[in-house]
């Protein structure tokens, strides 16, 4: 179950080919998915956020 398992997804991966254990169609639903929240969420942060202004010391 490493590498070198052509049945296991770590295998696939490696041999960057697909089969059950790791199906084209739910990795492309799951990656469509994905942009989609980024965008949602890009569009719900456009409020811009002020400067944090950095405290100056103190002279001794």
């Amino acid at each position: 179950m490493g590498k070198g398992d052509k049945k296991s997804k770590k295998g696939k991966r490696t041999k960057g080919s697909y089969g059950v254990s790791r199906n084209r169609t739910k990795i492309k639903a799951r990656l469509k998915r994905i942009q989609s929240n980024k965008k949602v969420s890009a569009t719900v942060t456009t409020e811009a956020k002020p400067k944090k202004t950095s405290r100056k010391k103190a002279e001794a």
